[in-house]
């Protein structure tokens, strides 16, 4: 089973001229199969216990294993951040995530970069594990993390988050938008964007729309090789092998699975790297079709 990692830098993925390192914050078995996918019943456990533990699933506490991390992209002589992971400091109704103490600034150091180096921070969509790093705690008061980046918000994602639907949601995890948001907002640091915005010819972003109204991809492309980032389109290769199944955390399930079932006809049996934000180490994988569903086959190397 997969450990908690602290500061710990992964192997460097390559895309023609620009770089991927994904930044862990942690990676331990951490949601309950129930909890995550309201379809999923102990049968469908069962069913697909041989390939699920002990890497995707330990049985022994029942609990999926759950990756939260960042994705660092070199590419044009930019740092480039996508998501932030979970934060310190923050007061959170979900205990695995108050209050804590991680050491990722520690792992974005050991990747050779300083918060201040940071060009653009981009956020695929506003959750609780995806913005906690936009700030910090410094004399009482939540400032930028990175102060000389540009932080990149779907303009639908915001207004969201900032209508009465999104606002009633928040108490379930605490509210981060107010803690990890806002401030950015501010400052004058964020920039909300429309759903296609391409920086260069490498990097473009797709939009991934259900779990959030903005959620957004990364597609990466240099030389002959090409990724996806695909965020939280999927949190567990249980949804390729019932790609119908979405989250409890969807905010529109049906646009979720439109999206999901779009973007697996799309991509399998190809050579695109696809990068699921919560896919445990090594993350980066392909699409494979399997019969009427899908799999996932891990990538040997970067």
């Amino acid at each position: 089973m997969t450990t908690d990692h602290g500061a710990g830098v992964s192997p460097v993925w390559q895309f023609g001229e620009t770089s991927l390192t994904r930044l862990i914050e942690s990676e331990v078995p951490l949601l309950s199969p129930f909890e995550l996918l309201p379809d999923c019943t102990q049968a469908h456990l069962d069913e697909n216990l041989d390939w699920l533990a002990p890497h995707f699933y330990d049985p022994n506490v029942q609990l999926l294993a759950i990756t939260i991390q960042s994705f660092l992209i070199r590419s044009g002589g930019k740092i480039i951040l996508l998501d932030s992971c979970s934060g310190n400091h923050k007061h959170r109704a979900r205990p695995f995530f108050n209050q804590r103490e991680w050491a990722w600034l520690d792992t974005l150091r050991a990747a050779g970069v300083q918060p201040e180096d940071v060009d653009i921070v981009m956020c695929s969509h506003l959750h609780v594990d995806h913005v906690g790093w936009n700030t910090r705690l410094e004399n009482g008061k939540w400032v930028p993390t990175f102060p000389n980046a540009r932080y990149l918000v779907s303009q639908r994602e915001w207004d969201y988050w900032r209508s009465e639907a999104g606002r009633a949601s928040l108490p379930r995890t605490g509210d981060f938008v107010t803690d990890s948001v806002l401030p950015i907002v501010e400052i004058g640091q964020a920039e909300l964007i429309d759903d296609r915005v391409g920086f260069s010819e490498e990097i473009s972003i797709e939009p991934l729309h259900g779990h959030t109204p903005g959620h957004f991809g990364v597609h990466l492309c240099g030389g002959r090789r090409e990724a996806i980032l695909s965020g939280d389109m999927m949190h567990t290769p249980l949804q390729l092998r019932y790609p119908h199944w979405s989250t409890r955390f969807c905010v529109d399930q049906a646009v979720a699975r439109e999206t999901r079932l779009r973007f697996l006809a799309d991509h399998a049996d190809s050579d695109r790297v696809i990068f699921p934000a919560h896919f445990p180490t090594p993350t980066g994988g392909y699409i494979r079709r399997a019969g009427d569903h899908y799999r996932f086959e891990f990538a040997e190397t970067a």
